[in-house]
């Protein structure tokens, strides 16, 4: 069953606290924090077939290996994590990180690091899920529904509620962050939603 504490389990925790030089809680917080707005905007995205088919691109290009066995950070393609964010969130990324920068007192400088890093990870579980284990899939096979099906999930595990986030995409983010950072990034994503239609 895809769970959004599963998700959360492959998610290296030490390795990027070593890596961003905070400790553990802080990284923890912070991984916490970003992991549903990275899902957030790639289900945004996914609502798209044309951006879905370039998501599903991005996941066929993570490493089948890279889940298995617990990630090692050394392994995580940051520079492509980097390309990942920028494609997600587009011109709204500063407001994206600046608003998760508030949550947990995680600094806007940290969550510009820690965003490039958990893409490629959240990438290769959602190809271990759509493309059933093989990575090796295409976008054909499952469609930006499966993708979608997916992503809403997980956001909804992220809240401990289910449901479609689409539909109350700021309410999710506002229990997953607290409220006044949700509702920031909720009105970024329901832009994304409602711009790339």
């Amino acid at each position: 069953m895809t769970s959004f504490d599963d998700l959360l389990s492959q998610v290296p925790v030490s390795q990027i606290a070593t890596k961003l030089g905070v400790d553990e809680a802080t990284a923890n917080t912070a991984i916490k924090a970003a992991i549903p707005v990275l899902l957030g905007g790639l289900q945004a995205k996914a609502s798209n077939p044309e951006a879905a088919a370039a998501i599903e691109g991005e996941i066929a290009k993570q490493p089948d290996d890279l889940l298995d066995g617990g990630v090692d950070i050394e392994q995580v393609d940051v520079a492509g994590g980097h390309q990942i964010v920028d494609q997600t969130f587009g011109t709204e990324k500063n407001t994206v990180i600046n608003a998760l920068g508030d949550v947990g007192g995680a600094g806007n400088d940290l969550m510009g690091k820690l965003m490039p890093m958990l893409a490629p990870i959240v990438l290769a579980y959602l190809g271990k899920k759509v493309m059933g284990g093989t990575g090796t899939g295409t976008a054909a096979q499952s469609g930006a529904g499966g993708l979608g099906d997916i992503l809403g999930s997980l956001l909804g595990g992220a809240t401990g509620g289910s449901g479609n986030a689409s539909g109350g995409l700021g309410g999710v983010l506002g229990d997953a962050l607290g409220k006044n950072a949700g509702n920031v990034l909720g009105n970024v994503l329901g832009g994304l939603l409602g711009g790339k239609k």
